[in-house]
């Protein structure tokens, strides 16, 4: 049996939540908060949680303020987001912070549960519609330099590690990787330890917000084309 928490000011959405997860979890047992203080007082009274469904609009913790004051009190609890919000930098910055994961309020009722399904067995999850959006031009950061003064990184990737990196990008698991690739779980995971070798990342995400910085799509168009 799973325990959960939903902290959000609405009472509409959690009753939603509360409906969906107990007939698509049910062994899964859900307290409810109205703010972070409220949060936090469950948090405090209630041993054993096992994630925190956190909105990023709460009456007392707007934004990333909220995860960001969880995280350094309660590292222990694993925190995903549910939020209406659907920036793709939010996103990265709050899987940066600590999230496991970023759920948009508009996700279809059985991509939640596949989404909250991932996040208990300990995998990330990122929407991958999101996650597809190209992110926005880095400007030059000085007078006369460009992104492009930097050296790529990514002509040090295989094809098949490009792929997978491209996967890793659109917000799948090293099993939907393996699926999409028809690959085994295994190769992914060798894969991906061998892209944050080359890369120099030092975390899954760091990987995918340097593949957008690099832009990714465009390499593996150009290295297609030749």
């Amino acid at each position: 049996m799973y325990s959960l928490l939903v902290a959000d000011d609405h009472p509409l959405f959690r009753d939603a939540l509360h409906a969906v997860i107990s007939s698509g979890l049910p062994d899964t047992q859900l307290f409810e908060a109205d703010s972070l203080a409220g949060a936090m007082a469950r948090i405090e009274a209630q041993e054993g949680l096992d994630l925190l469904l956190l909105d990023l609009s709460l009456p007392d913790a707007d934004g990333l303020e909220g995860l960001k004051i969880l995280r350094e009190t309660y590292p222990w609890l694993p925190v995903a987001i549910v939020s209406a919000h659907q920036e793709r930098q939010l996103v990265l910055d709050a899987i940066t912070l600590g999230a496991v994961g970023y759920i948009p309020k508009s996700t279809p009722r059985e991509q939640l549960l596949a989404a909250l399904q991932q996040i208990l067995q300990g995998q990330l999850y990122l929407p991958a519609d999101i996650m597809r959006r190209p992110p926005p031009r880095a400007k030059p950061t000085a007078a006369g330099e460009d992104s492009e003064d930097k050296p790529s990184r990514l002509p040090q990737l295989t094809d098949k590690q490009l792929d997978v990196l491209s996967c890793m990008s659109q917000g799948m698991s090293n099993k939907q990787i393996a699926r999409e690739l028809d690959i085994a779980e295994t190769t992914v995971k060798t894969h991906v330890s061998a892209i944050l070798r080359k890369l120099d990342a030092t975390s899954r995400v760091h990987a995918i917000v340097m593949a957008g910085e690099e832009d990714l799509n465009g390499y593996i168009a150009k290295r297609m084309a030749r």
